[in-house]
């Protein structure tokens, strides 16, 4: 909610601005954006596959609203009784470079199961990925681990020893993802996590792919079970894989973002701006010189 409940500008004064809860300064979270954005325009290109995690659900077991293949004039219907056949999440890792999924549906999704999952796919995927031949000293291994902390005000800690970097990870700022025992496993197989700042989902690939398998499995359907909403989550996320779309980052969000960005004050009547806003006559005061003007 806003402090004033009126935003609209009067005449003579300034709209006010929203208010935010708790004070918490926003700029606090640019070098995490920084540091997702440079990992996917750079990292691939740069031998570092980048990878991303979330879980997608939960998604209840009863008839999903949305379009259907149905003949013209013949609309779906779905009942207006049914019992509910319980939840089921998605487990996806995700590397935007090759469109690659890795998924797993489930019925719950706590840290026992979460964990287990995701350092078994980390294991299988860096199996299969080249292993670093040329031998480098710690101080450069060190060095590429850091520059992915470079601007954050609270880093985690790194071990002393440290493996080669082979991989990024990008998942959400949950407590559950900043476990020692996780961060210490990732770190040993030199996978370095970066986190989402608060309120920065958009920043997870994962949250995309994840809404396309989902909508493809489950919308405008009736599942009755959950284990009938594994099998068609399964079945999409096995279809995807047999021809995986690239994912890029930027798009029509970051363009807008940099032409805002460098245009900041626009003028009307040409593609002008200026590095300030422009100071506006007061139209009362407007109204008093033309007012004076018809006298004379």
């Amino acid at each position: 909610m806003a402090s004033q409940p009126h935003l609209v500008p009067d005449r003579h004064g300034r709209a006010s601005s929203e208010g935010r809860p708790g004070h918490r300064d926003r700029s606090a979270d640019g070098p995490q954006k920084e540091l997702i954005e440079r990992a996917y325009r750079t990292a691939e290109q740069l031998g570092l596959p980048v990878f991303c995690q979330d879980e997608a659900g939960p998604y209840q077991a009863i008839p999903q609203p949305g379009p259907a293949w149905q003949p013209s004039g013949v609309p779906v219907r779905h009942p207006h009784e049914y019992v509910r056949g319980g939840t089921v999440k998605l487990l996806t890792l995700f590397r935007p470079a090759t469109g690659q999924v890795w998924a797993q549906p489930v019925d719950h999704a706590p840290n026992t199961v979460r964990h287990p999952w995701l350092q078994d796919e980390l294991t299988a995927i860096l199996a299969t990925l080249s292993p670093t031949t040329v031998p480098v000293d710690a101080v450069t291994t060190r060095a590429a681990w850091t520059i992915w902390q470079e601007g954050l005000s609270q880093p985690f800690t790194l071990p002393e020893e440290l493996p080669p970097l082979r991989a990024l990870l990008v998942w959400d700022n949950l407590a559950g993802h900043k476990t020692p025992e996780l961060v210490c496993w990732l770190c040993a197989h030199g996978v370095m996590p970066l986190y989402t700042p608060l309120g920065g989902s958009w920043l997870n690939l994962a949250e995309s792919i994840q809404r396309i398998l989902v909508r493809r499995a489950i919308v405008g359907q009736h599942p009755t079970s959950t284990n009938e909403m594994k099998d068609w989550l399964t079945a999409i996320v096995r279809g995807w894989n047999a021809a995986p779309t690239p994912f890029e980052w930027g798009g029509k969000r970051a363009a807008r973002r940099q032409r805002a960005h460098d245009r900041r004050h626009a003028l009307g009547g040409s593609g002008g701006c200026t590095r300030r806003p422009i100071a506006r006559r007061c139209r009362r005061t407007l109204s008093h010189t033309i007012g004076d003007h018809r006298v004379n």
